[in-house]
């Protein structure tokens, strides 16, 4: 599986329209926390289905986004972040410790 990189506000709307499921991971480039939170993240990523799309924000670079994301699918900023999405709607969230690529698999296998 690859990233890829979120860096305009129209792949928001691509993700908010996308039939199926989407993840994003924010990171923090700045945080030791959040680059041991993605690295165990991305050992696990293969248990993910192939056909999820995975968006990497680069939150100290694309910040605006970052407040868009809180904003359009309501949930409180945190770094580093997960929000899984089906069909527009945040079904998962998880930060720091709790991000687990193993629960994001479960629940799009729900």
């Amino acid at each position: 599986m690859t990233w890829v990189n979120l860096t305009s506000i129209e792949q928001l709307d691509e993700i908010k329209n996308a039939s199926g499921f989407s993840l994003i991971f924010k990171h923090s480039t700045r945080c030791s926390i959040s680059l041991m939170a993605k690295k165990n993240f991305e050992f696990d990523w293969d248990i993910i289905p192939a056909d999820t799309k995975l968006y990497f924000l680069d939150l100290i670079s694309y910040r605006d986004i970052s407040n868009q994301i809180a904003e359009i699918f309501q949930v409180a900023h945190q770094s580093p972040q997960i929000l899984l999405i089906k069909n527009g709607d945040c079904v998962l969230e998880a930060s720091h410790s709790d991000i687990s690529a193993s629960e994001v698999a479960e629940v799009i296998a729900a």
